[in-house]
Order: structure tokens, then C-alpha cells, then sequence
């Protein structure tokens, strides 16, 4: 058994050391003191106007026990080069020379680090070199990041959704996105992120008018003034939140495994729908929207793209022998909103696809870890409409599986036949907190193992909530953070922002999951033995 805290006094101390500078997290002292900022950049040392930037930061992603993405942006083409260390000191630094950020990825570059040591702190540092003079280098931006480890030790991550929504933007008077410093202070390994990274279909005004009288004012951008139709628009919602120090300092120290949903491009959006009533837009196509909107995602987000399919959102990864986590795509492959009431699976029911469901089942079936998370981009048993007669999610009202919810008793049908142990799903879309336990005792489908789901969100939108529940798979509410009667919309004023962490002990194997507030505070906790 590993030491429980190894490596995370480096990291703290790290933390310690570094300060925001010029948009970017940069360990200050670590290169004013030695130089390192030139090091391995060889060249003509210019004056700062005349070398590239890094305005964005950095962001680290899709880690698994031996490798991990970096991502960057420069200000215009460059290549991108990484050095890495297991010593913040960077005194044996390996270097790697990546791709050339072009205007082609809006200036946007990933590498891909592999045969990193297991369960080690890795510190990184970014630099670009100017493609139009060779002999010109930007300044470095550091990050870092702990690759998991192939034994069992403590696990401890985050998850969240719903970044940006309403009209609640970037408000400076206020704080910008708190909820990001709040989840990393707390250093967990990674960060999920549940969808609705950004809101395309939410343009931000300058000023929205509170209830009190007072006025919340956003910073506000051309590319987010509007709903999103070109890709420099859809390219602009990511760039606004970027803007924010909190998301780029927690970019920089927190890894993330990210899934979209819908407001990447458009409320309730499936494949080939068109939006002939809605007068905001110009491009009536949501396929064409999609696909704009898919090209940005990937682009501004910190993802290993699939060799035989570089657009699938879909993925897996092993964080070690307790943990697998499943991240699903529920947009991609959806079916139009219906009434949701057939009898018979169709294409019009699918929900992931049966593509993804094959995929799923395969990846649980053959899952060696003790818990299996899925992360979800929209919560389950949860009641959410598409105007009066048409539903967004599986779930269609009281009663037996219909319509969508044919898929997902199909698949948890699988996971019982097959005992398939200890799965338990996270999730947000819903914009409040939640814990809810589904048993078959209580459901109208009962052919399935029970089970746990967490909701949590938003990370910086408007508060809406508790949706209806639906009893055909038995989800009783263990916990909720708003009252019944709550206001919908509130702003991120009133402090109803939520986060859950998830922790899995490294001796037992109990996992802990607890949702937060704004603030961090625990709202709720519960311990999770494993099934064996």
C-alpha cells in the first residue's frame, strides 16, 4: 500500500509558489531565480511585445496511469513545445516538440504525454515558438497534474456541469467564477465535467437587473453578445470563459475528463433537427450547428481524440485498481424528443445508440476495478420536458419503461444478469444537487441491481429545480439542495452553486461522496461500502 499523502506536500508547496501572471498560472520565483524561462527556448530575446503569448493558459486532461493531454492557445502560429519533470525545480526536464498551432484550430494545440510514471506529481511547462521568426520563443505557462497510480492509494476527484448559463457571465465586481477556486482548493486528482461547458445559446448582456434592484454586470465579448452560428462564435463561448482567472488557475492544476450535452450548441437540440421558429438564428440546420459546435468543443478542450474516430465524445479510463470511470455521450446518437411513450425500441427511442450501449456493456462486463462510475450528461430518473408534450431526457412520467427508457432498462437488465458490481452514476444538467437512490423495490422495472446517482451543478449559471421524478426505476431522493418552492433562475448571488467530490479510500475501498456549495461547505455525505 502506498503512502496516502505522497506527493501532495510537493503539490501544495507548488501551489504555494505560484502566482497569476499575465492571464496565466507561472511559477514566479522557480524562473525569475534560475531563468528557466529561456532555457530551452534558445533564440533572439526580445521585447514581450514582439514574442508570442499564451492568453489563455493551460489545461491538462484524459489522464490515465501513463499519459496525459496538454493543451494550450497561442496568439497566433506557433509550435507547441512541453517539458515535463517529476521536480517542480525542472532540473531533468524531458522535452517534447508538438504540433504547430495554426488558424486552422483557432491557434489551438495538444501533445500528448506518454510513458509518465505512475503515481507521480508531473510538472509541465508550455512554451510556443513563433512560426514566422524561428528564433522567438512566448514565455513558459506551468501546470501540473498526478498520474494514477497502479496500486491501490486514496482517490479523490470532483465533478460539476453548467458553466456560463442564463446570462450569468463573468461578473468582476462580484468575483468571476468562484466555484472554480473553491474546487481547487480542495486538489482533487481530476475533475469531471458533466456538460454544458459552455452555453452557445445563451448570449451574455452587459447588465441583468437582480430582484433586490442591484445590478449584476458581466464582461462581456462580440462572440457571446449573440447565439452562436459560425465557428468563430461557437470558438468565442469557449475563449469567454477563459477569461475568467479562477477557470484558467484551475485549468492549470486540476485535470479533466469532459463530456458535452446540449448547450455546446443548442437547448434540446438532436441530430436533424431544424429551427424554422426560432427567429434568433440564421442557420436553420442544428446539424450543421452540431457540427460547428462539435469542432470548437474538441478544439478548447483537453481531450485525446480517437484514433478511428477523432469527433467521438464517448470514452473510458482506469484510474487504478478502484476505479474505471465511463464517460457518455447522450447527444450524439439521441433519437428527436417525442412524447416518449412507444412500446417497441426504434431508432426514434435511441438514446446513447446502440453503438455506445454495445460499447458500455462491453467496458463494464470486462471492468476489472471495484467501482464503476459513469458519468452521465443528464441524470436519470429525473422528469425534464421539451415543451408540453416532448421530453428531453428517458425518463416519460410514472410507469413501465417506454420510449427511451426501453434502452436503459435494456442496459441495466445487462448489469444484473451479468453482476456487475458497485456502479454508480454522476451527473448535472439539472442546475441544483441531488442524491438519489434507485431500488427495485419501489420501481415499476425491476429486473436490475440498485443503484446510486449524483447530481450536482450548477458551476456558474442560473439555479432552476427539483424536477418531477419518475418511479419506473424506483429513485428515491436521499438529498436535495433547494427547497421546493425556489424561485427558478437564481443567480449565482444567492449562492446555490454545486459541486460533488467523490473520495475512495485507499485501504477500504469505501467511497465517500459529498456535495457542495459555492463556498465548498458540505452539504451532504454519505459512505458507500463495496459490494464484494
Amino acid at each position: 500500500m502506498e503512502r496516502k499523502d505522497q506527493g501532495y506536500i510537493t503539490r501544495r508547496r507548488f501551489l504555494l509558489r505560484s502566482v497569476i501572471t499575465g492571464g496565466s498560472l507561472i511559477v514566479a520565483d522557480a524562473f525569475s531565480k534560475s531563468g528557466l524561462a529561456q532555457v530551452k527556448a534558445p533564440g533572439i530575446i526580445t521585447s514581450d511585445k514582439m514574442r508570442p503569448t499564451i492568453p489563455y493558459g493551460v489545461a491538462s486532461g484524459d489522464i490515465t496511469t501513463g499519459s496525459a493531454m496538454i493543451w494550450s492557445r497561442c496568439d497566433r502560429a506557433a509550435k507547441m513545445i512541453v517539458e515535463y519533470d517529476t521536480r517542480e525545480s525542472f532540473r531533468n526536464p524531458k522535452r517534447i516538440l508538438g504540433p504547430a498551432a495554426l488558424e486552422t484550430s483557432d491557434y489551438t494545440a495538444r501533445i500528448n504525454l506518454a510513458n509518465l510514471p505512475p503515481s507521480q506529481q508531473i510538472y509541465y511547462r508550455v512554451t510556443f515558438q513563433d512560426l514566422a521568426d524561428t528564433n522567438i520563443y512566448s514565455a513558459p505557462v506551468i501546470g501540473t497534474f498526478r498520474t494514477p497510480s497502479a496500486r491501490k492509494r486514496d482517490i479523490f476527484f470532483a465533478w460539476s456541469g453548467d458553466t456560463a448559463g442564463q446570462g450569468w457571465g463573468i461578473n468582476p465586481e462580484w468575483g468571476g467564477m468562484k466555484i472554480y477556486e473553491a474546487i481547487r482548493r480542495l486538489n482533487p486528482d481530476f475533475f469531471i465535467h458533466s456538460g454544458d461547458t459552455i452555453y452557445a445559446d445563451n448570449p451574455i448582456p452587459a447588465e441583468v437587473k437582480l430582484d433586490d434592484g442591484s445590478i449584476w454586470k458581466n464582461l462581456t465579448t462580440p462572440e457571446k453578445s449573440k447565439v452562436a452560428e459560425t465557428l468563430a462564435e461557437f470558438r468565442g463561448n469557449f475563449i469567454y470563459n477563459l477569461l475568467d482567472e479562477h477557470v484558467r488557475r484551475f485549468n492549470a492544476q486540476v485535470p479533466q475528463l469532459v463530456q458535452w450535452d446540449d448547450h455546446e450548441t443548442r437547448n434540446n437540440w438532436s441530430p436533424g433537427q431544424m429551427l424554422m421558429d426560432d427567429d434568433r438564428y440564421k442557420v436553420k440546420s442544428v446539424s450543421l450547428l452540431a457540427a460547428r459546435a462539435k469542432q470548437a468543443f474538441l478544439e478548447y478542450t483537453p481531450m485525446r481524440l480517437d484514433c478511428n474516430d477523432s469527433e467521438r465524445i464517448y470514452r473510458s479510463f482506469n484510474y487504478g485498481p478502484s476505479l474505471d470511470i465511463f464517460m457518455l455521450d447522450m447527444r450524439s446518437y439521441r433519437g428527436p424528443n417525442t412524447p416518449n411513450r412507444q412500446t417497441v425500441a426504434s431508432a426514434e427511442t435511441e438514446f446513447l445508440g446502440n453503438a455506445q450501449v454495445r460499447w458500455l456493456k462491453n467496458k463494464l462486463q470486462n471492468s476489472k476495478a471495484t467501482w464503476k462510475v459513469i458519468a452521465s450528461d443528464m441524470p436519470i430518473g429525473l422528469v425534464v420536458r421539451d415543451g408540453e408534450s416532448k421530453f428531453e431526457n428517458l425518463s416519460n412520467g410514472d410507469g413501465p419503461p417506454l420510449g427511451r427508457e426501453l434502452e436503459f432498462a435494456d442496459l441495466l437488465r445487462f448489469i444484473q444478469q451479468n453482476n456487475i458490481r458497485n456502479v454508480v452514476w454522476v451527473t448535472a444538467d439539472v442546475h441544483y444537487a441531488a442524491a438519489h437512490y434507485y431500488d427495485p423495490g419501489k420501481a415499476q422495472f425491476t429486473d436490475f441491481k440498485p443503484f446510486w446517482e449524483f447530481v450536482a451543478g450548477p458551476l456558474h449559471a442560473g439555479t432552476f429545480g427539483p424536477s418531477a421524478m419518475d418511479n419506473t426505476f424506483g429513485p428515491q431522493v436521499k438529498f436535495q439542495s433547494i427547497p421546493p418552492n425556489l424561485k427558478q433562475n437564481r443567480p449565482p448571488t444567492e449562492g446555490f452553486q454545486f459541486f460533488g467530490t467523490v473520495k475512495i479510500d485507499g485501504d477500504t475501498e469505501v467511497m465517500t461522496v459529498k456535495l457542495h456549495n459555492l463556498e465548498g461547505k458540505t452539504l451532504y455525505s454519505v459512505d458507500l461500502p463495496p459490494e464484494v
